[in-house]
């Protein structure tokens, strides 16, 4: 691996685990065993960094929410976009722990995160409008794009939601995520069609089992 990717993981690692804010490009270098003009030859400075971490983030949105193309709905299909889900929020979670104050200092990265999510709330509408169109879900036109909108704002604020009523937690947990993907799971049920009823509660009941997996291993 070049020492320019190794410097954008290292980074993303270290942001995950320590919170982005308490992160400098010196703890970067220093973690890498190289030296601060070394990480200055490949960045300017931190804010250049997470720029191009968010071109990993838009690769795991590209691939993980691409619309499906056959008519067969199943679980396997439905569970997929609900990890593609889970494993962005996790991957990428110092961003949304701190999404506000990341975007607000950076002009740059805001309007490139607004049209990047923008493309998203598109291909995630022409997903639920197939769900409609192959019987899973019972929803009007005109809900679609507000209720796709509604997913993407609980995904992208349920952490900085978590650890802002909770405060003696600092990082978030894997069994955290989960809960959020039972809420987004919720929505769903409410809009599904009553042959497609059964499928979502065993997706229900497949991340429950997750997320209380999660908690014993947490535990131990």
């Amino acid at each position: 691996m070049k020492t320019r990717d190794k410097i954008i993981h290292a980074s993303l690692a270290l942001f995950n685990e320590h919170g982005e804010r308490s992160i400098t490009t010196n703890h970067i270098a220093a973690h890498l065993g190289i030296s601060p003009g070394n990480l200055y030859y490949h960045f300017r400075n931190k804010e250049d960094i997470i720029r191009c971490i968010f071109d990993l983030y838009q690769e795991h949105l590209t691939a993980g929410f691409q619309p499906y193309e056959n008519d067969e709905v199943n679980i396997d299909l439905l569970v997929g976009y609900f990890d593609a889900l889970f494993y962005t929020l996790w991957e990428f979670r110092f961003m949304y722990a701190n999404l506000v104050i990341i975007l607000g200092r950076d002009s740059e990265l805001n309007q490139l995160y607004a049209k990047t999510h923008e493309t998203f709330l598109q291909r995630a509408s022409q997903i639920l409008i197939k769900l409609k169109q192959d019987g899973v879900l019972d929803i009007a036109d005109e809900e679609v794009v507000p209720l796709t909108d509604t997913i993407r704002m609980i995904a992208c604020f349920w952490i900085s939601n978590r650890l802002t009523h909770q405060a003696d937690q600092t990082q978030i947990t894997k069994s955290a995520l989960y809960e959020g993907i039972l809420r987004v799971i919720m929505i769903f049920k409410a809009y599904a069609t009553p042959s497609a009823k059964q499928t979502f509660l065993r997706i229900e009941e497949h991340y429950q089992q997750l997320a209380q997996q999660q908690v014993t291993d947490e535990v131990a």
